[in-house]
């Protein structure tokens, strides 16, 4: 029977490879580039138990107790999503498993969705975890089912790194069959699984061990692969994506392809560099293999040709090795690169989130931003937002600017921003913590924006979601758990009631102690909200721009037949119908159509 064959991204090919191994239970919380690989089991696996969670920790934490009752399980988030997981992580590893166990983590090089750029591959070391690291979603597939084996075999979580380019690319993928598995349930040794002291002592000499048994496996791994050409003078060694990168070139030279990155097959490594007069060493960020090789005193080089950040491209590889003195001829010009247009990142149409910055942009106050879509109010146009820092950090910055500045006699009034997904992801804990030493004049306003999704991921549900859809199964009143915490003070608008947001924004800004307010319009285009459009009389505008800077995408100036100036117009195809234009409009120009 012929192997069906089809077309999938790096993410598709993870949860294909997740069904095919047999796995149970799938956790995780949205983030780019890994989001689709949850979307992709929830559309197509049934026999897979999946859930976004409401952080990365406690999806790390699920999946850990599917893995401890015998199950084989599956965490998965991006790069920093590995930070929030990290407390329960670094514990875990010392454990044993009894169903496999997989880490997904999404790098992102050159920070296309990201606040940093942090190099996954040095966390998993530090957790002493092995790593995988595919080529193309073929081996994402294979390599996934591949870590579940060798997980269970060894007795040890195992991570799969990919990047941002690879979670999205598409490629070919051989379709399998399921291998279903039973599960023996939970009978563990206490010793194995209670990580206190003196328990946790042993477990360093077992991890310890297990490395090195993974050491020695990897001197015959199949998916380390040697590939050699003709000239001796280099021996290439990399992994991932950049290996396709590097073929591209279609040069005759020897390379050796690393599935497993750490932990290395250093004797392997050690025989090929003596037939060879140079080695280099190519991957994106961080020197890791580079360091590895050095360590074991390998000679090598690698970041000395090539960029510690971004993506390394064809061209990128191919002027690093022309640097190295590998190739004595460019193919590839700088020139040669297609130019594209720039686009403006601004909100969607009828997003609830532009009020709250046009008010706060008019107010001229301090903004603590934090992560989701509304961390667009940070660039141009608006550029409302301060500071940016990580998921749930505003709320503590908030206090701790606050303290710093009333030291020294130098309070102002703060606001901090924060989206409904964050807050119950991470923004609890310090709302918890502003309780504490709070003083009388500490003058903070946290606006929490309701919209009732994870909007920037694609729309996935927050712990609120089932105030907007009757569907959605969790539907925590906010106002009640904020007020159970001990708060009182907390006002609740309707943003697209623009001049009484406003009101209500502004007065809270000048109450002199803390008040949060609560917005309450959902993202409109996870709810698909569209209502009759509006319409500018050209007759009446009197070209102020003053809808045009509340920066909403079918908003914009244009020449009317029979005016000399320029008046504001609205595209009637991307119009929503939010009337916050109409609200903002000092002469009543804008309309709504019938």
């Amino acid at each position: 029977m012929k192997t069906k064959e089809v077309v999938l991204t790096g993410n598709q090919a993870i949860a294909r490879g997740f069904y095919e191994a047999g796995g149970l239970v799938a956790a995780s919380y949205p983030g780019s580039p890994t989001v689709d690989i949850m979307e992709s089991i929830k559309r197509n696996y049934d026999e897979i138990y999946s859930e976004f969670s409401t952080n990365e920790k406690v999806a790390l934490e699920v999946a850990i107790g599917a893995s401890f009752a015998g199950a084989r399980a599956m965490a998965s988030m991006k790069h920093v999503g590995v930070n929030i997981a990290a407390d329960p992580l670094m514990t875990f590893t010392q454990t044993k498993i009894n169903g496999g166990f997989l880490l997904v983590t999404g790098d992102d090089p050159g920070m296309s969705s990201s606040q940093n750029e942090q190099d996954n591959r040095i966390i998993g070391k530090f957790a002493n975890m092995a790593i995988l690291d595919p080529s193309n979603s073929q081996e994402a597939k294979d390599f996934t089912k591949i870590a579940f084996s060798l997980s269970e075999e060894y007795s040890t979580p195992f991570m799969l790194r990919i990047t941002s380019r690879l979670c999205h690319s598409r490629s070919k993928v051989k379709l399998e069959k399921r291998e279903e598995r039973d599960i023996t349930g939970f009978n563990g040794d206490l010793s194995d699984y209670c990580m206190v002291p003196p328990n946790t002592y042993k477990k360093q000499y077992v991890m310890k061990d297990r490395i090195e048994k993974l050491k020695q496996a990897a001197e015959n791994m199949d998916i380390n692969i040697l590939e050699e050409g003709n000239n001796k003078d280099v021996l290439i060694i990399t992994s991932g994506l950049v290996y396709n990168n590097l073929k591209e070139l279609g040069l005759d030279i020897s390379i050796y392809k690393l599935g497993m990155v750490y932990p290395l097959p250093i004797e392997k490594i050690k025989q090929l560099a003596k037939e060879y007069s140079k080695v280099i060493v190519i991957e994106e960020m961080m020197p890791f293999i580079e360091n590895e090789l050095k360590i074991n005193g390998i000679d090598c080089e690698g970041k000395k040709y090539f960029s510690f950040t971004g993506e390394l491209s064809t061209e990128d590889i191919e002027k690093g090795l022309f640097s190295a003195g590998v190739i004595d001829k460019l193919k590839y010009k700088e020139n040669d690169e297609v130019k594209t247009v720039q686009r403006l990142p601004m909100f969607c149409s009828g997003c609830p989130h532009r009020p709250v910055f046009d008010i706060l942009k008019k107010s001229r106050k301090k903004v603590i931003g934090d992560i989701g879509c509304y961390s667009l109010a940070a660039l141009y146009p608006l550029e409302v937002l301060d500071t940016i820092i990580s998921m749930g950090a505003s709320i503590g910055i908030l206090k701790g600017m606050t303290k710093a500045l009333n030291m020294k006699d130098k309070g102002e009034p703060l606001v901090a921003v924060i989206g409904d997904g964050t807050f119950f992801h991470s923004g609890m804990p310090g709302m918890v913590n502003m309780l504490h030493q709070m003083e009388d004049g500490e003058n903070m306003t946290i606006i929490i924006l309701n919209n009732g999704t994870t909007a920037m991921t694609g729309g996935q549900h927050t712990a609120s979601s089932g105030s907007y859809a009757e569907e959605d199964d969790m539907n925590v009143n906010m106002v009640k758990l904020i007020n159970s915490m001990g708060f009182d003070r907390v006002k609740v608008v309707d943003q697209f009631k623009y001049k009484e947001a406003k009101n209500i924004i502004n007065e809270e800004i000048k109450y002199p102690g803390l008040s949060i307010v609560i917005t309450t319009r959902p993202c409109a285009l996870k709810f698909k909200i569209k209502e009759t459009h509006f319409y500018v009389d050209p007759k009446i505008c009197i070209g102020c721009r003053s809808c045009v800077k509340t920066n909403c995408p079918p908003i914009l100036m244009k020449e009317y037949e029979g005016f000399d100036k320029l008046k504001s117009s609205i595209n009637s195809d991307m119009c929503v119908g939010c009337s916050v234009c109409a609200q903002v409009c000092p002469v009543g120009a804008i309309k709504r159509s019938e």
